[in-house]
């Protein structure tokens, strides 16, 4: 497994990253613990030693079950762990919320959730403009001197939102949506974080499924499954995008001998981006991992991949439906 290093990490980190947000069930269609637990310990025994949850991801369920394995697992120093805060709940509707009182108390909630007395990387969800970005950034150094994280992070930051955050303490990582199909992050965020020695941890690898290579026309999307709410997944929209997950699809096996969800992956690394979570919930979602290795991209592939997009993606979309209200 490709390795690199996030600041004030001591340990490399894997170069994919496990998501959780499927395994908290919420969005995802429910979860099944013990199923959960072991595909996170099948993660790490295929070499992935960092995973990212969130009290949100089924309302503290994904860092139940996250804080589980761990502990079955034994080795806490030997892994990187992701958690967030920012966001609040009421009957199973986030909001943000960054208050200094909000940001004490789910530090102390997802500590316990995760049976663990400090997080690696703490990350603020989602911005809340009504509290003032630099006062958010001045309460989690508080945490960072009091030893209960290590590295401070945003998520969904714009490179303005991040000048003020950085006015209150350092900020050492973002996390922003990014794969083939979904690439504002290449545009000022990018640049902005190379720029500002802030790492890359990127969400959404292979856009909720759909460049996994699995998806058909035909594939139904039940209960609260934020898939029914993506526009990707929509009438001609999600045709459109199946054709060129073919076409891809082609090009990895003709040229590499891989398949799409190889491809995906691969494509975010050699894009300069420094982590890809995968979110798996099933340890047989995993089997695929150690293909990602061993191989890259160069300039003419990654031409030849934007040629396919321009072809295939005549009415594209981002993944702004699954931003939280902002009040």
């Amino acid at each position: 497994m490709d390795t690199t290093k996030l600041n004030n990490i001591e340990k490399p980190v894997s170069r994919v990253g496990l998501g959780t947000w499927a395994i908290g069930g919420w969005m995802w269609g429910g979860t099944q613990e013990q199923e959960s637990i072991k595909t996170i310990l099948t993660a790490i025994d295929k070499g992935i030693n960092l995973i990212d949850t969130a009290p949100v991801y089924g309302f503290g369920t994904s860092e139940k079950i996250v804080g589980k394995a761990i502990k079955e697992y034994g080795k806490r120093e030997d892994l990187t762990l992701i958690t967030k805060v920012g966001l609040d709940w009421k009957n199973e509707h986030p909001f943000r919320n960054s208050s200094k009182q909000r940001l004490e108390k789910e530090i102390e909630d997802s500590l316990k959730r995760l049976q663990t007395d400090y997080i690696d990387v703490y990350m603020i969800h989602w911005p809340d403009h009504k509290v003032p970005f630099d006062e958010t950034a001045a309460v989690l150094e508080n945490f960072k001197k009091q030893g209960k994280i290590k590295s401070i992070a945003v998520s969904n930051y714009s490179p303005e939102q991040m000048d003020q955050f950085r006015k209150g303490g350092q900020l050492d990582v973002l996390e922003p949506p990014y794969n083939i199909f979904e690439r504002d992050f290449e545009n000022e965020l990018l640049p902005y974080c190379k720029n500002n020695d802030i790492k890359t941890v990127v969400y959404g690898a292979i856009c909720r499924g759909l460049l996994s290579g699995k998806m058909t026309k035909d594939r139904k999307f039940e209960g609260d499954d934020l898939r029914k709410a993506d526009p990707k997944f929509q009438d001609d929209r999600f045709s459109m995008y199946l054709k060129a997950v073919d076409e891809l699809d082609k090009f990895a096996r003709e040229n590499y001998g891989k398949k799409v969800i190889h491809l995906a992956v691969r494509w975010i690394l050699d894009k300069g981006a420094d982590v890809a979570l995968w979110g798996a919930r099933r340890p047989n979602q995993l089997n695929v991992i150690n293909d990602m290795s061993g191989w890259q991209l160069d300039e003419s592939a990654l031409k030849a991949i934007d040629k396919i997009l321009e072809e295939n993606i005549t009415n594209p979309v981002g993944p702004e439906f699954m931003a939280p209200p902002k009040e």
